[in-house]
């Protein structure tokens, strides 16, 4: 899981950023690398649950983000992560 503190001054470099930020996220999600990513209703932090074998292959996960360099990211390996998405899928078998 990584955490992501957010500047508390959002300028206009930032926002204009944030288009190409989702386009990279959602193409991350598409492919399976990250499971989630979620924005907290003050703007001041997002999390992110990635699919990684290494703590290494998350940072140049995160690396690929435009905002990057307005964020500071913490990872913390997780045991598991559950959501209801994958509870709810039925086997057609």
């Amino acid at each position: 899981m990584i955490t992501f503190e957010l500047p508390q001054t959002i300028d206009e470099t930032f926002m204009a950023l944030i288009p190409q930020q989702r386009y990279v996220i959602n193409n991350m999600l598409v492919e399976g690398k990250l499971k989630s990513y979620s924005l907290s209703m003050d703007r001041s932090q997002l999390w992110a649950v990635a699919l990684a074998d290494s703590e290494f292959d998350v940072m140049e996960l995160i690396a690929q983000m435009p905002l990057i360099d307005y964020m500071t990211p913490q990872i913390t390996e997780l045991m598991f992560h559950n959501s209801a998405e994958r509870v709810l899928q039925f086997s057609l078998n």
